[in-house]
């Protein structure tokens, strides 16, 4: 089954191609980009690929719109929410989620196994998230909120090591690194809660 990471803005505004191929170009000169869907300045899809054509990741741009595929995904993730925790987390994204205007899906190809392709295309995602106002979702994972944190669990039962959390306590965000397999630190995040024996950020400014 194909993997997807996926950045959500509230922008409807999107780079033009040039500005992400020179982004790749400068950052990770093995590393190119080229429009499979759309043209320079409606890209609808993009290939990320090495020079030596190995494939790393398709990247789709779908805005939500009535009718649209962008609407449907935005539909199916607050459908999924309707059973994950905390609810403080939830509630926050199903707000969040209504509006979102633009959603880029990464689908993960072979190149993105190796140390330099997974970096080009963090770049290439970095580079979408960091515009402002928008989060990131990963199968398997969940979503984050604008700073980049995990803030519902959508984990599989068996995983483990550090992960970076937040949960939404009064409307401020709590910042921390729990241990997905420790099941005290997994209660308390599940619970909205800061694990006991971890110590957390409080975020500055509202948590919108």
């Amino acid at each position: 089954m194909a993997y997807y990471t996926r950045v959500l803005s509230k922008d409807e505004e999107f780079p033009p191609f040039e500005e992400l191929a020179e982004l790749i170009r400068s950052q990770h000169p093995d590393y190119k980009l080229t429009i499979e869907e759309g043209d320079e300045e409606e890209w609808e899809t993009l290939l990320l690929s090495g020079d030596d054509e190995v494939e790393v990741a398709l990247v789709e741009r779908n805005q939500v719109s009535d009718g649209s595929a962008g609407q449907d995904e935005i539909a199916d993730f607050i459908e999924d929410l309707q059973d994950c925790q905390p609810e403080s987390g939830v509630v926050w994204l199903e707000e969040y989620l209504e509006e979102v205007k633009m959603v880029y899906a990464f689908q993960h190809l072979q190149g993105a196994e190796t140390v330099e392709g997974g970096d080009a295309l963090h770049a290439l995602r970095s580079a979408l998230w960091e515009r402002g106002e928008a989060i990131i979702q990963a199968d398997a994972e969940g979503f984050t909120n604008e700073e980049g944190f995990h803030i519902v669990w959508q984990f599989s039962d068996s995983v483990s090591g550090p992960w970076n959390m937040g949960v939404l306590q009064d409307g401020v965000w709590h910042h921390f690194t729990m241990d997905l397999g420790d099941p005290d630190h997994r209660a308390a995040f599940l619970a909205g809660e800061v694990p006991g024996d971890v110590t957390a950020v409080i975020a500055a400014g509202p948590s919108e």
